[in-house]
């Protein structure tokens, strides 16, 4: 397999930061209030997709478990990984396979997942046409704008084009060469492009435009995935325990909240976080992660979903051996939490 740039440049990284010290502070007393303790997160893409994390902030959660949450958008796993493995977020919100890759590269610090969100993909598959009676083979000939190499979004869809009988190389165009965020731009640009492969709000954006329609969903076609989930560097998790089971708490808030309210409450809730869509398309996007069953009863990442990860990602011919499940994954804090 060819090693990514990123890949080389984060585990470079992971060895030159791995003696720097991670202090957190805990909360104190100060003038006879509780003092917040600062956490930073760093997000893969501010999207509906993870309503409940917007939740748990809208709603305080956060703040009522001690913790003060800054909240970073990295705009792709690469930089959430080199963010987390520098010290510049404490903890990071991606997809699993960049923990395994810098674990592949020899990470003597390794990024440990610790909580998974969806279990769905959350893109869909949009045509430049109406296609009622869309079919996978649809695809053979086409040109599609996708995603990039080796990333969840792209892997997914090629394992989808390959469980339908097609070959992503040889069947169809897959463009991966528009960065992440800047297809939807793109297809409505250049009418090269017969498909591309958005996450909310462009594919609903595009369908309003009148520029594009929604032929398929990742999610329901993948069937159940772990496509995000919450991680931090292992020193980071064995210095802040408490911070960790903290922020979780918090979280399985946020899960629970979409669990037991309607898309109509849950888009109320988190419109603040997305200023430029107005509620009735928040509430449609928020309807159609909730109806296809993105988002889990509890964080806790399974192994099953991390060997079908794997499975993925060695279909994908990203893989150079597979990663033990306990080497990865921290069970710990979602099993706790409360």
């Amino acid at each position: 397999m060819k090693n990514k740039k990123w890949i080389s440049l984060a585990a470079a990284v992971i060895l030159a930061v791995t003696a720097l010290p991670m202090t957190a502070f805990a909360a104190e007393k100060d003038g006879g209030e509780e003092k917040l303790t600062k956490v930073t997160l760093n997000e893969v893409a501010h999207s509906i997709f993870y309503a409940p994390q917007y939740v748990a902030i809208e709603e305080g959660y956060f703040s009522e478990e001690g913790l003060d949450l800054t909240l970073i958008t990295g705009f792709g796993a690469d930089k959430v990984l080199t963010a987390l493995i520098s010290g510049e977020a404490d903890i990071g919100f991606m997809g699993a396979e960049a923990s395994i890759y810098a674990y592949q590269e020899g990470a003597t610090d390794p990024v440990v997942n610790f909580a998974q969100l969806t279990q769905r993909a959350g893109n869909f598959l949009v045509a430049r046409e109406e296609m009622p009676d869309f079919k996978w083979e649809d695809l053979k000939g086409r040109k599609v704008l996708g995603g990039r190499k080796g990333g969840m979004p792209e892997m997914v869809f090629e394992y989808i084009l390959k469980k339908n009988g097609l070959d992503p190389e040889k069947d169809l165009s897959i463009d991966q060469s528009i960065d992440f965020g800047a297809t939807a731009a793109a297809f409505t640009r250049d009418d090269s492009a017969d498909f591309t492969v958005e996450f909310e709000p462009s594919a609903t954006a595009l369908e309003k435009q009148g520029a594009g329609y929604v032929v398929a969903s990742l999610g329901v076609d993948s069937g159940y995935v772990p496509y995000t989930s919450y991680s931090a560097r292992t020193s980071y998790m064995e210095k802040n325990p408490d911070i960790m089971q903290k922020f979780t708490d918090a979280l399985q808030k946020g899960m629970d909240f979409v669990q037991s309210h309607t898309p109509e409450e849950i888009a109320e809730i988190i419109e603040p976080q997305f200023p430029e869509t107005d509620l009735d398309t928040i509430t449609a996007i928020v309807k159609r992660y909730y109806d296809q069953d993105t988002w889990k009863e509890n964080l806790v990442f399974g192994q099953d979903g991390f060997e079908l990860l794997q499975d993925i990602l060695e279909d994908a011919g990203e893989l150079k051996e597979r990663t033990p499940y306990a080497e990865l994954v921290n069970t710990e804090f979602a099993q706790n939490a409360s």
